[in-house]
């Protein structure tokens, strides 16, 4: 297939620090809140987690020698002077900075660290089935089903919109299902931001 990347018109002006990405189906919550949509009704992402391939810029006040850019390498980890090897795949880039500043503060008092993430490598997503350009796309922001059957080029004329399903990676080999009806969006289907990993299904 092919393997496309993808610039977008506006990239999240919080990847360049705590970086927001990913989005479930549902908003993180209790059961009775309802979830957080943006502007355009969209149930809005959580916060984006690091992933194999992301540049990172770790910062230590006042530190240069420890102030670098590492790539995330495909074992999730980084490989920082004194830390050695540290995970950082799946975690957000305020969690990775916590547990930087602990693992630092072994080594000099107070430590004031910072992650940025100043390249995504890791967003990817497929669309396979029945579309004009099926493929892998890299992504550099937010993009929702009807974002992804776009850059697809859309439905090829067999295509049964009416049963796409995306399969998200759910631990393991494990692929959870989501239906996606086209035919019933705007309405009694919701669209949706996609998460890294994610293949959109065009029957």
């Amino acid at each position: 297939m092919n393997h496309v990347i993808v610039n977008a018109g506006v990239i999240w002006a919080i990847f360049t620090s705590v970086l927001i990405a990913t989005a479930p189906v549902h908003a993180q919550g209790s059961a009775a809140a309802s979830p957080t949509r943006d502007a355009n009704g969209v149930t809005a992402p959580e916060a984006y987690r690091i992933g194999p391939e992301d540049m990172l810029l770790i910062s230590v006040w006042k530190n240069e020698a420890l102030t670098r850019q590492v790539p995330v390498r495909p074992d999730g980890k980084i490989s920082l002077p004194l830390l050695n090897d540290v995970q950082a795949g799946g975690l957000t880039a305020l969690e990775l900075r916590d547990i930087l500043t602990r693992k630092f503060a072994e080594f000099m008092p107070n430590p004031e660290v910072s992650v940025i993430v100043s390249d995504i490598r890791s967003f990817k997503v497929s669309v396979i089935g029945e579309v004009v350009r099926p493929g892998r796309y890299e992504l550099k922001s937010r993009t929702t089903v009807l974002d992804a059957l776009a850059l697809a080029g859309g439905f090829s004329q067999y295509a049964t919109r009416s049963r796409i399903v995306v399969l998200r990676p759910d631990g393991g080999a494990a692929m959870k299902r989501i239906p996606f009806n086209y035919n019933k969006v705007p309405g009694d289907q919701e669209n949706f931001y996609l998460s890294s990993g994610d293949i959109v299904v065009v029957p």
